[in-house]
């Protein structure tokens, strides 16, 4: 998962002063944040 600035050449549109990328193991196939599922079976939820 990354926030920030999208790569144009992959298709992104999203602009920004920084590009952040983050690791997480998804062994299990979920994320969580603030205690909520938010990614579950390769989609995001809710957003």
């Amino acid at each position: 998962m990354a926030v920030g600035a999208s790569y144009p050449e992959a298709g992104g549109k999203n602009k920004s002063g920084i590009h952040w990328d983050m690791i997480k193991s998804m062994h299990d196939g979920k994320a969580y944040a603030d205690g909520k599922l938010i990614y579950s079976e390769g989609k995001f939820l809710g957003l």
